[in-house]
């Protein structure tokens, strides 16, 4: 923290601190609310986002102006923009997360001991949550939804360029909730823009119980590695689709201009296309035609930039290793011909980040070793990666997408949400 005065470094501790304890003071009312109590104040959130739109609209307005203004790329301004279908989806995941059932004080096993002791292993909240994000304002509200359902209160601290479209929401969620028994408190937003406002929500061991940082490969990184709080990784997407030799070209050509193009600033968008070569000269051109018809820049290795140029189709720029290594999060792909199932395994072990991989393909063999061999926390067979989302899963939302093997992997809903404790019933026993 050093890189703001002593002054401000004190008035933002005391800020940052002020509305942790906040949010920490509602934990005892959350843990023990009713199913009921908290889906009536996730049906009064969202008819509070609806009841203040224009005052939404209005804030994300300013937000978006402010990005062009500062020559943010448009595939990053898409994910900062909130459209009245995009305010409706908000609202209606608050709904399908009201419609779940509840998981806190789920009994997950029961144990009798000859010593007559009853053993619950029962789910818990976690207590407060803390999430670091980046651009999209959707999240504000997933975050806030899902900790609440699962008895968690949340310090949202999302990015400096969404400021005022947080404020508005976050406004919105707290006034529906002062119409329920949830704490308003139980929702809090670090409204102060200085990084170091991170590191004190990371830093704040035993106020703070979990962090989820959410966004680009720097903001996760910098948590992970300076977070003295538990920390749940959502990884950065760079996926991929691997048409087979045995693809469906047709379903094939569907899946990679749906996973590349229908939202392409998004972590389970397609970054790399990999292609057999028994079936590359003949699809090749005709899927790069497609996505240059649709505004996709191309970087492909030699023999696909060959291919291109034999067949008389536009060339490509040449693709680079740090081309396969990167989440484009825009209009963006790599491409590379592999000659087997094999080589394409190898590419994705190599580049991916075990966010979400497709294999197109009618040979059944092939798919299960590709699903049984891919170490990601989702494995598509002839589908897009765009369904890597918890609103696709029927989770009603999520709070991210997980990439590491520890507590939660993949969408992260509402059991995520939680842990877990164990209740003992005794009627005397000592241990001997």
């Amino acid at each position: 923290m050093s890189q703001i005065d002593t002054q401000t470094r004190s008035s933002l501790q005391d800020e940052v601190w002020g509305k942790i304890q906040a949010a920490k003071k509602t934990v005892r009312t959350l843990g023990v609310l009713s199913a009921e109590d908290k889906n009536r104040a996730l049906q009064a959130m969202a008819e509070s986002l609806w009841e203040q739109r224009d005052l939404i609209y209005r804030a994300n307005q300013e937000d978006v102006q402010e990005a062009r203004k500062s020559g943010t790329p448009e595939a990053r301004i898409d994910r900062l923009t909130l459209t009245e279908k995009r305010l409706l989806d908000i609202m209606e995941g608050l709904k399908q997360v009201a419609g779940l059932p509840d998981p806190v004080g789920e009994t997950l096993e029961t144990i009798e001991r000859p010593d007559g002791l009853w053993i619950e292993k029962v789910r818990v909240p976690f207590g407060v949550i803390a999430m670091i994000y980046e651009s999209r304002p959707n999240v504000t509200v997933d975050a806030a939804g899902l900790a609440l359902k699962t008895g968690n209160a949340v310090v949202l601290r999302g990015g400096s360029e969404a400021l005022r479209s947080n404020q508005a929401l976050v406004n919105a969620l707290r006034d529906g909730l002062r119409k329920s028994k949830v704490p308003a408190d139980a929702i809090q937003l670090i409204e102060r823009t200085e990084r170091e406002s991170v590191d004190i929500l990371i830093r704040a061991k035993g106020k703070v119980d979990l962090v989820i940082p959410r966004g680009g490969a720097g903001l996760i990184q910098r948590v992970v590695e300076n977070s003295l709080v538990p920390v749940i990784e959502t990884g950065v997407g760079n996926c991929h689709v691997y048409v087979d030799a045995k693809a469906d070209l047709e379903m094939a050509t569907a899946i990679v201009i749906n996973a590349k193009t229908q939202r392409p600033s998004v972590c389970n968008a397609m970054e790399t296309l990999l292609v057999h070569e028994s079936v590359a000269n003949d699809w090749l051109p005709s899927i790069i035609r497609s996505l240059r018809d649709r505004g996709v820049e191309v970087r492909g290795c030699e023999r696909t930039r060959s291919i291109l140029q034999d067949a008389r189709a536009e060339n490509v720029l040449p693709a680079s290793v740090e081309d396969y290594a990167t989440e484009f999060l825009d209009l963006i792909l790599a491409v590379r011909v592999v000659d087997s199932l094999d080589a394409a395994i190898e590419h994705i072990e190599t580049y991916g980040t075990r966010h979400s991989e497709a294999i197109v393909t009618t040979d059944s063999a092939a798919a299960d070793r590709f699903l049984a061999e891919i170490d990601a926390a989702a494995v598509y067979h002839n589908a897009s990666t765009r369904f890597t989302d918890g609103f696709e899963f029927g989770f009603g939302a999520e709070i991210g997408i997980s990439t590491q093997k520890l507590h939660a992997r993949g969408p992260m809903g509402l059991r995520e949400m939680t842990s877990y404790k164990y209740i003992i019933k005794g009627s005397g026993q000592i241990r001997q």
